[in-house]
């Protein structure tokens, strides 16, 4: 019976190929698709990155099943066995609105007749904007908790102002945070922005949401996200002047004295009536209606001090009242807190912990979490979940401006220093606890021993890895190169491991850059730009990925490592298998084997050298099983297989073991030898243990593909 194939579906499939599930899934199908097309059409061809040369191939691809009844079967079963990109999402969660919200009913208003009105093919966007401390986050909180009845499908959250830089994340980045927030599995996330943006449409289509994406800094960031279909809402919050979106604009007022009032009242309680009455009108003049300011200054009126602190009488600025307040919450926190607050302040992080806190100030870190305790009382500081904290940006601006005025250039650039060396001491030991027996975490000798006591590096590292990127820039600021490169090196587990692609790259750009510039040595210039050329690689880009691996192979070269080297052109044959260019990757990988082998007994690199030729064999099978080679592609495979079962004297690894049996299943498939393939399949679902469900669902449908073939 001959199968039928729409075209519309082969577009839709080769579309979507590398652009789709993250890590070794999506490898796979890559690797699936670009086999079975050379198949179809007889030779070698390479996978297109324009996604209008990806409609040529899958024309040409089409055009050649309608005379080959076997092919088409074929096709069929691989478009109807790929897993879905992702499940149904989760409804999301939406922080609470503030107790204390005063009216802004009539920007409400404006937002809810957004969501209402006729369709008509105009996507339901609003740019919600207004001064720093107007409260635009605020009414977008309110919003969500005033619609649920008119988004019960979903509404998602997500906050870019904990990102490294001034500008926040690029599209991706965004992309990647909300379909973490409508908890999508991390191994269905695409590593490409194209592939996130295609999985956020998919499971937003006829579905009724509301997407918030707060604190935005530019247009790029949010283009991806604007809905093509009626039921969402995409509301893109602006702290300051409106962005240039196309888009319909609704600014957040300053409350009128009336309501102003109201809000400072609430903010205070009804026990300090008498002290807000006596207090109000200046504390109405000096805010100007500012959301914030009018909070900030309502709970230093629950305190029971003078109006006027120590130091004189409370600062105006009449224009900037945000100012005027942390102004007037300086006022009223102990000089202690205070300098702590302002060296904090200096370096720019995202976020900090009492280690961190106690480092700039040069404290007890019990000192330091009293300290920074005091000045969320007063409004300077916001905590965050595990017990972290941060600076609304306005606030932490100003408390950077006057540190040096007070302290002195030396005694902050001190505090500085003080920051990004306990991140050092925190970050190299997690780094090395994490990957323990990986030559790509070696550390400096001061910082060895610490990593035995470190119970989750990877947790430890994901926690800080914003002010890492940070830190990256501050160390290169500072003239502490040699500080940055280690800090951006100590990055590698989060990327191996827990797919941290977006947030290390901007420190890996950062580094190795930095790298070239200062000539560092040649093997800290080798490892960041194979750390630069694995996430470019993971993320799709695949041209900057290249030159990236080619540089660390000539680093390697030139600091004579023959592992890492070997290593180096190992990743640009990965690169290569990934765009299906099979020949050109089984030539680097026959290139990094004659490396490999190059080293003798007892020199550094031999203990790893079994399992590097392990890894090498696998990836030569696969790229021989592109190449249409089965029976070599077999045998390779085959030898990973019994390493990787722990049959030829090494260790087992269970997870690399049912790699490799997938892999060999593919081939015996591809070689007509269904019957044996689902015997592998079987072997390798038995080794993954359950929170591996993209793997699980990969091999679900390549036994039906398997079954199939067996029928026939």
């Amino acid at each position: 019976m001959l199968e039928v194939v729409a075209l519309s579906a082969l577009t839709t499939f080769l579309l979507g190929v590398g652009n789709g599930a993250a890590g070794e899934i999506g490898k796979n199908l890559t690797l699936s698709a670009g086999t079975l097309v050379r198949r179809t059409l007889g030779r070698e061809t390479p996978l297109p990155a324009a996604a209008e040369d990806r409609r040529a191939l899958a024309a040409r691809v089409h055009a050649r099943l309608s005379g080959d009844p076997r092919r088409a079967g074929e096709w069929a079963q691989m478009l109807e066995g790929s897993p879905e990109p992702a499940a149904e999402p989760s409804q999301g969660a939406m922080p609470p609105a503030p107790w204390a919200f005063t009216n802004q009913e009539k920007v409400l208003k404006q937002l809810v007749r957004e969501a209402d009105r006729a369709w008509e093919g105009r996507p339901r966007v609003v740019l919600l904007s207004g001064p720093a401390g107007s409260g635009s986050t605020s009414v977008a909180l309110r919003l969500g908790a005033e619609t649920r009845d008119r988004f019960p499908d979903g509404q998602y959250y997500v906050d870019l102002r904990d990102a490294a830089g001034e500008t926040g994340p690029d599209s991706a980045g965004v992309l990647l945070r909300l379909l973490r927030e409508m908890d999508v599995h991390p191994d269905l996330i695409p590593g490409t922005e194209a592939g996130r943006e295609r999985v956020y449409r998919q499971l937003t289509a006829e579905r009724r949401a509301l997407v918030v994406i707060d604190h935005a800094t530019s247009p790029a960031q949010v283009r991806a996200l604007v809905p093509s279909t009626p039921d969402v809402l995409l509301l893109v919050v602006v702290s300051g002047p409106p962005l240039l979106l196309e888009a319909e604009r609704v600014a957040v007022p300053p409350l009128n004295d009336r309501h102003a009032k109201r809000l400072v009242r609430k903010v205070a309680g009804p026990e300090h009536a008498a002290r807000v009455k006596a207090r109000l009108p200046g504390v109405l003049e000096r805010c100007r209606g500012n959301a914030f300011a009018l909070h900030a200054e309502a709970r230093l009126l629950t305190r029971d001090e003078p109006e006027h602190a120590p130091g004189g009488r409370i600062g105006a600025w009449p224009d900037h009242p945000v100012r005027t307040a942390v102004h007037a919450a300086s006022l009223r926190l102990g000089p202690d807190a205070l300098r702590l607050c302002r060296l904090v302040a200096l370096g720019g992080w995202p976020s900090v912990s009492a280690g961190l806190a106690a480092a700039a100030a040069d404290v007890h870190e019990a000192t330091a979490a009293r300290l920074l305790d005091e000045a969320v009382d007063v409004g300077l500081l916001e905590p965050l979940p595990d017990l972290r904290y941060r600076f609304r940006p306005e606030v932490r601006r100003q408390l950077a401006e006057t540190a040096a005025a007070e302290y002195g250039l030396g005694a902050c650039a001190d505090a500085v220093t003080r920051v990004l060396d306990a991140l050092l001491a925190l970050v190299l030991p997690a780094s090395r606890a994490a990957l323990p027996e990986s030559w790509r975490t070696e550390v400096p000798e001061e910082h060895r021993a610490a990593s035995a006591s470190v119970p989750d590096g990877l947790a430890v590292l994901a926690a800080e890895v914003a002010n890492v990127a940070r830190a990256v820039v501050v160390a290169e600021e500072h003239g502490r190169t040699d500080t940055a490169l280690w800090l951006a090196r100590s990055l590698w587990p989060l990327q191996l491991k827990a797919g941290y692609w977006d947030e290390v790259l901007p420190a890996l750009r950062d580094a190795a850059r930095c790298a070239e510039e200062t000539r560092a040595d040649e093997r800290t210039a080798a490892a960041l730009h194979f750390q630069l050329a694995h996430c470019l690689g993971e993320t799709g880009r695949w041209e900057q990925a290249a030159r990236a691996a080619r540089s660390a192979v000539t680093y390697e070269r030139a600091a004579g490592h023959a592992r890492g080297e070997a290593s180096a052109v190992e990743l640009l044959g990965l690169l290569s298998l990934n765009r299906w260019e099979y020949e050109e990757a089984y030539a680097r990988f026959a290139e990094a084997e004659a490396v490999y082998r190059g080293i003798g007994p007892g020199e550094e690199g031999a203990a790893d050298l079994p399992r590097a030729l392990a890894l090498i064999e696998r990836h030569q099978g696969r790229a021989l099983r592109g190449m249409g080679r089965p029976d070599e592609s077999r045998r390779c495979l085959e030898r990973a297989v019994d390493f990787f079962a722990g049959r030829t004297g090494a260790p087992p690894e269970a997870y690399n073991h049912a790699r490799a049996l997938t892999d060999l299943a593919e081939t015996l498939h591809e070689a007509g030898d269904s019957a044996t393939a689902l015997a592998r399949i079987t072997e390798a679902e038995a080794l993954l243990p359950a929170s591996a469900a993209p793997h699980r669902a990969y091999l679900a449908g390549l036994r039906r593909r398997c079954a199939a073939a067996t029928d026939r």
